[in-house]
């Protein structure tokens, strides 16, 4: 399976990508926002992981391991989805006003 490597490559540069953009923007909106896009990629990574390294193995201590990285990356993308949410109707609100 050649797409779970890719898989995890890609969202962990992508998760350095906005981690090193956070350091960059002086915004404090911006920062969490990106932050939270950030954590959804880190969720990613994690569950991909935990998938790749039970094909890998296929142990039963594997398989509780993988069990643990793929709830933990659940919850970092649940929670990186809600968080990018909520900012970005912060941002949106935000340049409405400065539309105005």
């Amino acid at each position: 399976m050649i797409i779970f490597p890719i898989v995890i490559i890609v969202s962990l540069m992508l998760y350095i990508y906005y981690k090193v953009t956070i350091l960059r923007s002086k915004d404090q909106l911006t920062q969490v926002y990106t932050n939270s896009k950030a954590r959804i990629f880190l969720g990613i990574f994690i569950a991909f992981f935990g998938i790749n390294q039970y094909m890998y193995y296929q142990t039963n201590i594997a398989l509780y391991v993988t069990l643990i990285f793929l709830l933990l990356g659940i919850i970092q993308i649940y929670s990186g989805i809600k968080r990018a949410s909520h900012y970005r109707q912060q941002l949106n609100n935000r340049k409405s006003i400065a539309s105005s």
